[in-house]
């Protein structure tokens, strides 16, 4: 049931109680699959008129309600923007955990979740395995550049030739380690790789010592929401991780409603997968 405000006939005397009006309209709206009148807001609310018409308004404004009819109104576009993002970041979070903690126990190595944030990569989620004395930069809220990550790398190789051009121009490709990709060449040639793999790696390239292997995480539209990645010491990582990762990809994608156009999830799993560390 909408939450009725206490002293609902008389006018809003602060920012809190104009926040509790605004969300018992929302919740009044939300019940009514058709366009609602002011005069049954202000009934089912019991707001004053001229108290429901101002928020209203303001709501309005903000796209959080959409005026219909002269007089009616109904929940607003921008409400379905907001879901969208939450569900893009939470659901993700709630279908990739499960599966990660299953390769984490396969691998024994740190399982990462990572997306992007304009040129940079956020770690979302993470496994870790206690095993490794190295400082492992894929700590949750950590975030690296796109261009020294393997789950960067996927969102590079998504953006295509241009794209990675301007990201180039736009950042320096600045260097952390010896093995950095710090020129265009270098780093198109990297990106060619990913994309005809299908998997993308960091060797050593942000952190001396630590190696990462990630890949592609899609949700039902097709679009690239994340990257799955295992990171692990240089001397215990092995590029023959390559199928089981891009295999718990695959499902987490398909946990999200994802369907490979013309090609089943499995068999894009057993495709080999090869790089050059």
């Amino acid at each position: 049931m909408p939450r009725i405000p206490t002293d609902a006939a008389s006018e809003p005397r602060g920012g809190i109680q104009v926040i509790e009006r605004m969300m018992t309209l929302l919740d009044v709206l939300s019940l009514h699959h058709d366009p609602v009148s002011l005069k049954q807001l202000a009934l089912e609310t019991r707001l004053h008129p001229s108290t429901a018409h101002r928020i209203l308004a303001a709501m309005a404004t903000a796209g959080f309600v959409e005026r219909s009819d002269p007089g009616t109104y109904r929940l607003g576009i921008r409400l379905l923007e907001l879901g969208n993002v939450v569900k893009s970041r939470i659901s993700i979070r709630e279908a990739a955990m499960p599966l990660m903690q299953q390769l984490h126990e396969q691998l024994g190595e740190s399982v990462n979740l990572g997306v992007r944030q304009g040129d940079d990569i956020v770690y979302v989620e993470r496994t870790s395995s206690g095993r490794s004395s190295i400082r492992v930069v894929h700590l949750v809220g950590a975030r690296a550049p796109l261009h020294v990550t393997a789950v960067g790398k996927l969102y590079l190789a998504e953006d295509g030739a241009q794209k990675l051009r301007d990201y180039v121009k736009r950042t320096g490709l600045p260097g952390y380690t010896p093995t950095s990709l710090t020129t265009l060449v270098t780093l198109e040639r990297e990106i060619d790789k990913v994309r005809r793999h299908g998997v993308a790696f960091d060797n050593e390239e942000i952190e001396q010592g630590l190696r990462c292997i990630a890949a592609p995480v899609r949700d039902d539209n097709g679009e690239l929401v994340g990257g799955l990645s295992v990171s692990a010491p240089a001397e215990r990582h092995s590029p023959d991780w390559a199928g089981v990762v891009r295999e718990t990809a695959d499902a987490i994608s398909r946990a999200l409603g994802y369907t490979h156009p013309g090609k089943s999830s499995a068999a894009i799993a057993a495709t080999p997968a090869t790089h050059k560390i």
